[in-house]
């Protein structure tokens, strides 16, 4: 059974709905799945799973949240090499580059991305919220 977690930060509660329909796909799978905020989770964290999704919004000038998401996953970066991930977040204004940006940065750090990241405009509608489930499937 593959362990799996799913850490996220999300202020409006967009991001977190993505987290937890990454969760219920990974779980309907048959994975073992944790659900931590950023806060929860760290580097230390990274070896107990075989895979982490990693979700955070848009902030700013098109960049992660910076007070708690980044802090904990530029900890977790060295810990990336080998390691299967999924990104996913939400934003309000822009055009996704964050993204972009950030899996560039998990594949420079030798993470296996093993899927498109999930993005969506404010509000996850169904067909996003989808999506995330089969983010969660893609992981098992």
């Amino acid at each position: 059974m593959s362990k799996i977690a799913v850490v996220y930060w999300s202020g409006t509660g967009n991001t977190e709905a993505m987290a937890r329909d990454v969760m219920e796909g990974a779980r309907a799978a048959g994975a073992e799945v944790s659900l931590f905020t950023a806060a929860e989770f760290s580097a230390d964290k990274m070896d107990e799973f075989d895979a982490v999704a990693f979700g955070c919004p848009s902030m700013g000038c098109e960049q992660l949240e910076d007070s708690e998401f980044e802090p904990m996953f530029n900890e977790c970066e060295d810990k990336l090499n080998e390691k299967k991930i999924a990104l996913f977040g939400s934003y309000g204004w822009g055009d996704g580059e964050w993204m972009s940006n950030w899996e560039e940065t998990c594949i420079n750090d030798g993470a296996v991305v093993i899927c498109d990241p999930v993005i969506c405009n404010n509000e996850p509608d169904a067909e996003v919220l989808e999506t995330c489930r089969e983010l969660g499937r893609q992981f098992v």
